[in-house]
């Protein structure tokens, strides 16, 4: 979940807006009608979730090979 706070407003509740972040929300700084920064979690290096998430948004991203490119990239790189 998303929250959208103006800034003077984050500068009274920023330790209630940081244990929002810490409970996984994301919070978005506002002046005015203009959002102009996003405070979100850090993810700790061992944390497993995060890196299969990341994994599989990379993986969606890429683009789909097929077996014959597979097969081809086997000799790649290899003097014969």
């Amino acid at each position: 979940m998303t929250i959208i706070v103006k800034v003077d407003e984050a500068k009274a509740d920023l330790s209630d807006l940081l244990a929002k972040v810490e409970a996984g929300e994301d919070v978005i700084l506002a002046r005015g009608s203009n959002a102009i920064a996003k405070l979100t979690l850090i993810p700790r290096a061992d944390d497993v979730a995060t890196a299969i998430a990341e994994i599989r948004a990379a993986r969606a991203r890429a683009t789909p090979v097929t077996v014959q490119e597979i097969l081809e990239w086997r000799h790649d790189g290899h003097h014969h």
